[in-house]
C-alpha cells in the first residue's frame, strides 16, 4: 500500500508543479528528454554518487532515486521560468501532458525501485508498454506546443517591468 502512495504521490506532484505554475508543455517536455538523456549517459556514474553520499544505502533504489532526479532536474528548473498558459483548460492539458510523459521516462528507474502492486502496477504496465508511443507522441506534441508559443508583445513586457 505504501508503494501504491509512492507512485501515485509522485504523479499528483508532477502534475501540481506544472499545474500550479502554469507553464507550458513544449518547453517542460524537451527538458525532460534532456534529463533524459542526461541519465542515460550518466547511468552508472549517478548511482554511484548517491551510494557513496551514504544517503541511500540500497544500490538499486539509490541509482533509481538518482536516474528519476537527473531526468526530472531540468523540467523543475524550467517550472520557474519560461512561457505560461493562460487558459484553465491548456493548464489542465499540459499539466496531464509532462505527467504522463515524465512517467514515461521514469518507468524503468521505478520499476527497478518500488515493487508495484494493484492499481499503482496497472498503471506501471500500461506506462511501460506503451513507453515508447507516449515518449515520442509526447515530445512532437512539445515542438508543437512551441510552435504555439506566442513571446510576450513589447507593451506586454513593458507593462509587467512597471509593476516589478
Amino acid at each position: 500500500m505504501i508503494v501504491i502512495g509512492i507512485f501515485v504521490a509522485l504523479a499528483i506532484t508532477l502534475f501540481l508543479a506544472a499545474f500550479l505554475t502554469k507553464r507550458r508543455f513544449g518547453l517542460l517536455g524537451l527538458a525532460l528528454a534532456a534529463g533524459a538523456t542526461l541519465s542515460t549517459m550518466w547511468q552508472q556514474d549517478a548511482g554511484y554518487v548517491v551510494a557513496t553520499l551514504g544517503v541511500i544505502d540500497d544500490p538499486t533504489i539509490a541509482s533509481a532515486v538518482s536516474l528519476s532526479a537527473v531526468v526530472l532536474l531540468p523540467a523543475i528548473l524550467l517550472l520557474f521560468h519560461g512561457y505560461s498558459y493562460k487558459s484553465m483548460v491548456g493548464r489542465l492539458i499540459g499539466a496531464s501532458l509532462f505527467t504522463l510523459l515524465a512517467l514515461a521516462f521514469l518507468v524503468e528507474p521505478i520499476g527497478r525501485a518500488l515493487p508495484l502492486e494493484g492499481f499503482a502496477s496497472s498503471v506501471y504496465d500500461f506506462i511501460n508498454a506503451n513507453k515508447e508511443l507516449i515518449i515520442s507522441g509526447g515530445l512532437i506534441i512539445a515542438v508543437v506546443d512551441l510552435f504555439f508559443t506566442k513571446p510576450a508583445s513589447h507593451h506586454e513586457k513593458e507593462k509587467h517591468k512597471g509593476h516589478h
